[in-house]
């Protein structure tokens, strides 16, 4: 009889849920600020996915981006892109003068984006007034990147503790347990990258930034404001060090499931027997060797077993070398100097 009595009370709980107005949800409307080759490729993921989660993607683009292809059919179906016309004269006046030169995007494209109702930004530090954009919409702020020369962005901007002592400064190649020359090299490249890049930041951009805003400001001021930086890398592979909360560490969220190759690909796979072969990449910015660099390359690869494949265009003269050339957009390899730096120091000395 109790278990009758209580059941009303029991029911409760479901009924008023029932009632509850469900509101629907709507998905976000994002700004995003790529940058170019690999920054966009890593940044075209994280989009991608946002867009699958039924987000609208504003993605600002000059249209004399080398690698942001704008109209392609199916990313302009995906993406909405906002083209501003630039020329390469443009670009390199960005380099030698940025505030005049951000001052006529500023005329030309702030007022739309202030109108525009946008939740948050999406930035690649290498592709400058994002943040300044964040902070005057007061929206979050989201960075994505691999990592700043000298660390200086991540340490000036995102406060993140650097110890000298046992951290290396990105990109030196030194693990937690430097000698004392490499903490000397440390030491150097910290003050030295530090000294530059706030100069730098000083002499052009600060300037830009206070004036826009009104008040005294800053580049590391507003990028600091950031609510989430994006590494890309793992964690587990980087120097232990401490990180700041809002660094989360994305590496290999580019990464796909393989597709099937290519038949002539596949073939040179087949006749490579058990020895296998070698991919070698030079990135999305080196697309032809020279003569002498690529018989270098091809004498080196050509006293281990495997095949070898790479991905640059040139023209060798070495004959009898299992080394093949073919360009392979972004294949998923392994870097030529893995490699190079693991054969004998002497098989290097005709060529020094």
């Amino acid at each position: 009889m109790q278990v009758f009595t209580s059941l009303p009370l029991l029911l409760l709980p479901f009924a008023l849920l029932l009632l509850h107005p469900v509101s629907p949800v709507h998905g976000g409307n994002v700004l995003a600020f790529p940058g170019e080759f690999s920054h966009w490729l890593n940044m075209r993921t994280i989009i991608e996915e946002l867009v699958k989660r039924n987000h609208s993607v504003t993605i600002l683009v000059p249209d004399a981006s080398p690698s942001v292809n704008y109209n392609n059919s199916r990313d302009a179906a995906k993406f909405n892109f906002l083209v501003f016309k630039v020329t390469l004269a443009f670009i390199q006046r960005v380099c030698s003068h940025p505030k005049k030169s951000q001052q006529i995007n500023h005329r030309q494209l702030l007022p739309w984006i202030l109108e525009s109702a946008f939740d948050v930004v999406l930035q690649d530090p290498l592709a400058m007034c994002g943040d300044l954009v964040a902070d005057m919409l007061g929206v979050p702020l989201i960075l994505s990147l691999r990592f700043s020369f000298g660390s200086v962005m991540e340490r000036h901007c995102g406060h993140a503790p650097l110890p000298l002592s046992y951290v290396p400064l990105a990109p030196l190649p030194y693990n937690d347990r430097m000698t004392f020359t490499e903490r000397l090299i440390n030491m150097v490249t910290y003050v030295a990258s530090s000294t530059l890049t706030e100069l730098a930041w000083k002499l052009s951009v600060n300037k830009y930034y206070s004036e826009i805003k009104g008040t005294p400001s800053s580049v590391c001021e507003t990028m600091g404001k950031a609510d989430v930086w994006l590494i890309r890398t793992f964690w587990d592979i980087e120097t232990p060090r401490p990180t700041p909360p809002n660094f989360k560490y994305v590496g290999g969220l580019h990464c796909k499931p393989a597709n099937q190759l290519p038949e002539d690909l596949e073939a040179f796979v087949q006749s490579s027997g058990d020895a296998g072969i070698i991919v070698a990449s030079f990135g999305s910015m080196v697309t032809n060797l020279t003569m002498q660099h690529a018989n270098i390359i091809a004498t080196a690869f050509g006293q281990i077993p495997q095949k070898v494949r790479s991905s640059a265009h040139s023209q060798t003269n070495i004959q009898g070398l299992r080394y093949q050339q073919r360009k392979l957009r972004w294949f998923v390899c392994l870097f030529i100097w893995m490699f190079v730096s693991s054969l004998p120091e002497e098989s290097f000395l005709p060529f020094r």
